[in-house]
C-alpha cells in the first residue's frame, strides 16, 4: 500500500490494542477491587495499574519526541541543500512542528511549500500535510 495523508499515521496493533487494552482492563479491575474489597493490596494494585498506563503513555511520547528532534535536524540539512539561496537564511524560522509536517514533501515541491508555510505562518501539521501533492513516504518511524 502506498503511504499518503490518509494512512500515514503509524498504528501498531500489539501496542495500541493489546498492551494498552490489557493495561486499561487492569485499571478497571483494580478500581473494581478497590471499591468492593478495600485493602492495602487493592490500593497498591490500583497504583500499579495507573503507573503501567503512564509508563506506556510516556514511553510513546518520549520516542515520538526523539523522532521529531531527528526529523528537525534531517529537514534542516535537507533544506540547506534544496531551498533557493534567498530562502536558506529563513530555515531557523521553521518550528519543529512545521518541519515534521514538511518531511513528506518531495524535493521538487518543498521550496514552494516552505515559502507558503513561512509566509502564511501555518503551524497546523495536518493543514501543512494536506498541501503536499507529491507525498514521499516515511517508513522508518517510531
Amino acid at each position: 500500500m502506498t503511504q499518503n495523508f490518509e494512512n500515514h499515521a503509524k498504528f501498531v496493533p500489539a501496542f495500541h490494542i493489546f498492551i494498552l487494552g490489557v493495561f486499561a482492563i487492569n485499571l478497571v479491575w483494580s478500581v473494581y477491587r478497590l471499591i468492593h474489597v478495600f485493602s492495602a493490596e487493592s490500593v497498591i494494585s490500583l497504583l500499579l495499574a495507573i503507573a503501567f498506563l503512564l509508563l506506556a503513555f510516556y514511553s510513546r511520547i518520549f520516542a515520538l519526541t526523539v523522532q521529531d528532534r531527528v526529523i528537525r535536524l534531517e529537514m534542516r540539512l535537507r533544506m540547506q541543500q534544496i531551498l533557493p539561496t534567498e530562502l536558506r537564511p529563513r530555515i531557523p524560522e521553521f518550528s519543529a512542528s512545521q518541519l515534521v509536517a514538511l518531511r513528506f514533501a518531495s524535493d521538487a515541491e518543498l521550496p514552494v511549500l516552505a515559502m507558503k508555510v513561512l509566509d502564511g505562518k501555518l503551524n497546523d501539521r495536518k493543514a501543512i500535510k494536506r498541501m503536499i501533492r507529491d507525498w514521499q513516504p516515511d517508513l522508518l518511524r517510531a
